[in-house]
């Protein structure tokens, strides 16, 4: 659903879909990607793979979204861990676009 509604903004592209989390990395270094959504997610706490992404690529933003779909995160560098309400596919794009646009002010 995410994927599919990503694929229907304007001003978004899906760049490519990794199994392998370090694969992260590669696709991230060669594409340039602003955001990067993880799911499934099972458990409770920061993903690692969040903490890592960030200290490579500062202004990137991360999705986290559960197996279940019950819960979704937004990380970024400087600003606390926010929930998403109601994770749903369009909450999610509104929440990224929200993002992206308060990074966008702040280096202006």
């Amino acid at each position: 659903m995410i994927r599919h509604l990503i694929e229907l903004q304007p001003d978004m592209v899906v760049v490519n879909e990794v199994s392998d989390p370090l694969e992260i990395f590669r696709i991230i270094a060669i594409s340039g990607a602003d955001v990067v959504i993880v799911t499934p997610l099972g458990g409770n706490g920061v993903p690692h793979i969040c903490s890592h992404l960030l200290a490579a690529y500062p202004l990137l933003i991360i999705v986290t979204h559960s197996a279940k779909g019950e819960a979704a995160y937004l990380y970024q560098v400087g600003v606390p861990k926010k929930r998403i309400n109601e994770p749903s596919a369009q909450s999610i794009v509104d929440a990224v676009r929200e993002a992206v646009q308060l990074i966008k002010r702040s280096h202006i």
